[in-house]
């Protein structure tokens, strides 16, 4: 499978990085970068740096597209740190695009055609613009982590993070992806990672940098979610469902983004005939994911050290 990963690269993107490399089925060909945790640049130097340590500098870094005015939320400065690493150095001075990242996915489902999948896990604003320039991008598969279908969003009680963070290109990614799985609030939240499991890495280079991200990201969840054990495991589930489609659960529906009013940023069914539709997960593997992911990312943390 060739999998190009659209990141925001936060502390759950570099979970989702990491898995894509360490996983056997998956070929990371490329990392488009988007904003939302934190900007593009940094989200790109962010990328760079991670795929450094992780044992493949050569994966390209391509450039996404970024709304005029953004601005990382206190919120998400909090979350995940000012540098979106949970204030690890992991020497994030390189943000060099290897090209547009809207042209490199049309180039790539061109190429690759139904071995492509496509992981958009922040705001969807490259995957739109991407979608609305090329109809043979609509055919490839998508699994995108964001919205909340049957539970409340994060930023809103309507809205989850990404989704919110450009609604109006979220509402088309929904409209136009034709082979779109939504990993959203409805099963990223019953996904946790407890201290002890990331502390289970350390012992190397990476292996220390990565329970040192988690660390930050639990303490974060121990503010906003006391009643949790750890973190929630949001971008790295999609990639696993990118995988195995059978971990989830998913409802079946025309799928649309309130832009505006009050509600602005939900994910909600639309019945307006519309023959494009989403998978929704609303239920999820948890024991056959969460010790795949965390034995997955020890294995690939012990082989970088020898």
């Amino acid at each position: 499978m060739k999998m190009i990963l659209d990141l925001d690269t936060g502390i759950d993107d570099a979970f989702a990085l990491a898995y894509a490399i360490a996983h056997p089925d998956i070929e990371l060909i490329g990392v488009t970068g988007t904003y939302g945790n934190v900007t593009i640049e940094q989200g790109m130097a962010n990328t760079r740096a991670l795929l450094k340590l992780l044992g493949q500098p050569d994966i390209p870094v391509y450039a996404g597209v970024e709304i005029e005015g953004f601005v990382v939320s206190e919120a998400s400065a909090r979350i995940h740190g000012t540098n979106g690493v949970g204030e690890v150095n992991i020497a994030t001075d390189n943000a060099e695009s290897a090209g547009e990242a809207v042209d490199f996915l049309i180039e790539s489902a061109a190429k690759y055609g139904e071995d492509l999948v496509v992981v958009p896990t922040g705001a969807q604003t490259t995957t739109a613009k991407a979608l609305e320039k090329d109809e043979a991008l609509r055919g490839i598969r998508m699994v995108t982590m964001g919205g909340a279908l049957t539970v409340p969003g994060n930023v809103s009680p309507a809205a989850e993070a990404n989704i919110s963070q450009d609604p109006v290109s979220s509402n088309s990614v929904y409209q136009l992806a034709e082979d779109m799985t939504m990993v959203g609030l409805d099963v990223t939240m019953q996904t946790q990672l407890t201290r002890a499991e990331a502390d289970s890495w350390r012992g190397t280079a990476a292996g220390d940098a990565f329970a040192d991200m988690a660390g930050y990201y639990i303490d974060a969840y121990q503010e906003n979610n006391p009643h949790m054990d750890g973190c929630a495991l949001h971008d790295p589930l999609a990639v696993a469902v990118a995988v195995d489609p059978d971990l989830v659960d998913c409802l079946i529906l025309p799928l649309q983004v309130d832009t505006e009013g009050p509600t602005v940023g939900r994910t909600i069914g639309r019945w307006d005939g519309s023959e494009v539709e989403t998978r929704v997960a609303v239920g999820v593997d948890v024991d056959a994911f969460v010790p795949d992911f965390i034995d997955k990312l020890g294995q690939l943390f012990a082989r970088l050290a020898q």
